[in-house]
């Protein structure tokens, strides 16, 4: 008897490290899928490095693999602990460690803080339920993001001075209302999309820009002030109306749209993280542990129309 416990123990413990393993492999593949999605107004894709003057898709994807170790700490933790203060607390510092691990691998560049945070409260969400719906991962991920970290460090962040400013609730306020963005704009465009028979490319631009079209980005706002983030989502709104990606006059609108962000110095990485949290919900309610094959084609070098 003795011996028949400890291999179903053994097994256990095994089927858990795969899961843990398996979901940290999905946050890395959804977040490589967006950082080479092409084109994005503003944000690191396969022609450049958008706004920023610090990053690219090489960092990108090389943030994406140093982080992922660190989800299937989370999910592990997730696995064989109740949705709690003291898991809140395993979950918060295991992300403090992957943002150590990121900024060590980008040599101090912010390629990927928010998704920690955003993919972190998903994954771990995931790692413990039976039932893989993106609204029920959605609402877990809230509830625990809405238990305090006691171990917080009091540091003030970009989205934090957004945050005061303009009142926008930017990442954490998204994670306590249980990821509507995703969930009700993001999930549905994207579904949508293929139905009309888009490419997955055209599919996945136009959930990011409907996600950039309503979100109160943190990430725009100090950047650009309330201006750009207004300029930002009026201009995903235009590319939406005259017919999204995909149609004959959205190809000028996005670039436009994509120009005036370099101009302004917009990233939207708000918008990114919670596109990249869509990929996510998206395998997890179709049963797979790997992103889509796109096999649209993209562009390699950054052109102008």
């Amino acid at each position: 008897m003795a011996n028949a416990h400890s291999i179903s123990k053994a097994s256990s413990s095994f089927h858990t490290l795969r899961k843990a393993d398996q979901l940290a492999e999905l946050a890395r593949q959804v977040l490589v899928a967006e950082a080479e999605l092409t084109p994005k107004p503003g944000l690191v894709d396969r022609r450049g490095s958008g706004a920023h003057s610090d990053l690219s898709l090489d960092i990108m994807r090389r943030s994406a693999s140093a982080i992922a170790p660190y989800f299937a700490a989370m999910a592990a933790a997730s696995s064989v602990a109740p949705m709690d203060h003291l898991l809140r607390a395993e979950v918060a510092a295991i992300g403090r460690k992957a943002e150590a691990a990121m900024l060590r691998e980008t040599g101090g560049s912010n390629a990927h803080k928010g998704a920690i945070w955003v993919l972190g409260l998903l994954v771990t969400a995931a790692a413990q339920s039976d039932d893989c719906s993106a609204q029920t991962l959605a609402n877990d991920a809230g509830f625990l993001a809405r238990i305090p970290d006691r171990a917080q460090p009091q540091l003030v962040s970009h989205g934090d001075m957004a945050r005061s400013k303009y009142g926008a609730t930017g990442a954490r306020g998204e994670a306590y209302a249980g990821f509507p963005h995703v969930v009700e704009i993001g999930l549905p465009v994207l579904r949508a999309a293929r139905i009309k028979g888009l490419s997955e490319t055209n599919s996945r631009l136009a959930s990011l820009l409907a996600i950039m079209a309503s979100l109160e980005d943190t990430c725009v706002l100090h950047r650009a002030g309330d201006k750009g983030l207004q300029l930002a989502k009026e201009g995903a709104r235009e590319v939406l109306a005259v017919g999204g990606p995909g149609s004959q006059r959205d190809d000028a609108a996005l670039h436009r749209l994509d120009r005036e962000c370099l101009a302004w110095n917009i990233s939207p990485g708000g918008s990114a993280d919670l596109f990249a949290a869509t990929l996510f919900l998206d395998a997890m309610e179709r049963d797979l542990y790997e992103v889509q094959k796109d096999s649209s084609v993209l562009e390699e070098s950054h052109g102008t129309v």
